[in-house]
């Protein structure tokens, strides 16, 4: 007996030594990508490199079905990996074989294939869900807003769950194919170019694809009645805006005037920025009550709320968002200055170009306006924690010290400065402390008390460089 229970060990062992490597060093991937503000956001342990949605939406009754197929690269040995997603999941596949699946915390899809899968594998997986999004709450709220005649996925930082399983947050950025069924009569409007439309048995597919890396935030989605306008730009890239059928007046016309000129300011924003980055540009105005706009990658969404004048300086921001943010997206959220500061930097530079004042005169405006102990300066653009993450401060503080650094660098190095940083993280991530050392190469100067003062000081600058910037 005890020499069969020896002999029996031994065989054990004697597979555990035959073990590969790779099978030895497989774990689960991480349920968040580390971001401090958002700590369960984005997952661990794999890097996306393409989404293909097919998906079906019924406007009437507000449900969405489909099937995601994403593909991925294993940055580490997987027994098991997280998407995010909220909608409910029928079914799940890893290179076409059934994998497990469960739900965890607020929006955690945790899948474990049927093999592990070997650091460095390119995989595949395939989920297939249906829900009602605009029921579905996470953290108290949805980000899918339904309209009169369909819906929309759109929101910061987190809208995909409610459309489709990602890995959702700005570090990992993909290729996206989006192929939407619906009743032949609405439209279905999403980011880059459309590939095709078809229309069979009363209902009509519209597939989009964006063929440059994209934030999952980014990707947007609308179902309904739109009025399609297209133009160009002045290099040839086709602007596709779309106004949903039912704006009445004056927002309506607000909305054409101000959004059929995106491709007047995306030509002017390319002389300070740098060549256009997509392939694709364009917006949306759909009938919903929200109050924000956001900078969708290559398909930006407005509230109609934006247009109760004509308002040609929030297309300015969000189009400046192409360049900041979009294609050079923030690599953790606390980088948000350098979305938001640069696009409200943008609108000054607008307002300069259609005679209604210039930075220099807009900065100090906003340093003016706001005394010492204005609560306004106790947000850090820099670092301002995620229940300040989108406050006014960010946004117009941020630009005041983008005008500030223009004074103090000098006019030459900032214009080079705000080409070079578009074009050194094109289509990648960037953070503020690789900014700031771009800027001081570029303007040979050693800016660390410049950033502690005006982005990372709970108080307000003493002084208000009086440099020759515009």
């Amino acid at each position: 007996m005890r020499k069969r229970v020896i002999a029996s060990a031994a065989a054990t062992l004697g597979l555990l030594l035959v073990v590969p490597a790779a099978a030895a060093d497989t774990g689960p991937g991480a349920p968040g990508i580390g971001d401090p503000y958002y700590p369960t956001y984005g997952n661990g342990g794999y890097d996306v490199t393409h989404y293909d949605l097919d998906l079906g939406y019924q406007p009437a009754t507000d449900t969405l079905t489909g099937t995601t197929t994403i593909s991925a690269v294993a940055t580490q040995g997987l027994s098991s990996f997280d998407l995010d997603f909220a909608l409910t999941v029928s079914k799940v596949t890893v290179d076409g074989r059934p994998a497990a699946f469960a739900t965890s915390g607020e929006q955690e899809l945790v899948v474990t294939p049927a093999r592990p899968i070997p650091d460095g594998r390119h995989y595949t997986v395939a989920v297939t869900y249906s829900g009602v999004p605009s029921t579905v709450q996470r953290y108290g709220f949805t980000s899918w807003q339904r309209t009169p005649d369909g819906g929309v996925a759109a929101n910061e930082p987190e809208s995909a769950w409610w459309w489709f399983p990602s890995n959702d947050h700005p570090l990992d950025k993909a290729t996206y194919d989006v192929d939407v069924r619906v009743p032949s009569g609405e439209q279905a409007i999403s980011n880059g170019l459309l590939v095709s439309q078809r229309t069979r048995a009363g209902w009509t597919s519209y597939h989009w694809r964006q063929d440059a890396p994209q934030a999952t935030y980014l990707a947007t989605l609308a179902v309904g009645h739109f009025d399609i306008t297209h133009s160009r730009t002045r290099t040839g890239v086709p602007v596709i805006n779309a106004y949903s059928t039912d704006l009445k007046d004056p927002v309506a016309a607000n909305a054409r005037a101000s959004v059929e000129r995106t491709a007047e300011i995306i030509d002017f924003l390319s002389g300070w920025f740098g060549p256009y980055p997509f392939d694709a540009a364009g917006g949306y105005v759909p009938n919903v009550p929200s109050h924000f706009s956001l900078e969708a990658q290559t398909r930006v969404f407005y509230s109609p709320a934006t247009f109760a004048d004509v308002n040609t300086s929030v297309v300015a921001h969000e189009l400046a968002h192409q360049w900041w943010g979009d294609s050079v997206s923030l690599e953790r959220w606390s980088d948000i200055w350098l979305n938001e500061g640069f696009a409200s930097y943008a609108q000054y530079l607008w307002s300069e170009h259609e005679g209604q004042g210039t930075p220099q005169q807009l900065a100090r405006q906003v340093y003016d306006a706001h005394p010492a102990d204005d609560p306004f300066w106790t947000v850090e653009p820099g670092d301002p924690g995620p229940q300040n993450q989108f406050d006014d401060a960010v946004y117009d503080r941020g630009a005041v010290a983008i005008q500030a650094l223009r004074d103090t660098i000098g006019d030459r190095a900032f214009r080079t400065l705000l080409k070079a940083w578009p074009a050194a993280h094109r289509h990648g991530n960037g953070t503020i402390a690789e900014f700031r050392a771009l800027a001081e190469k570029l303007s040979g100067k050693d800016l660390g008390g410049f950033f502690t003062t005006w982005l990372y000081t709970p108080a307000k600058p003493a002084a208000f460089p009086a440099g020759s910037g515009s």
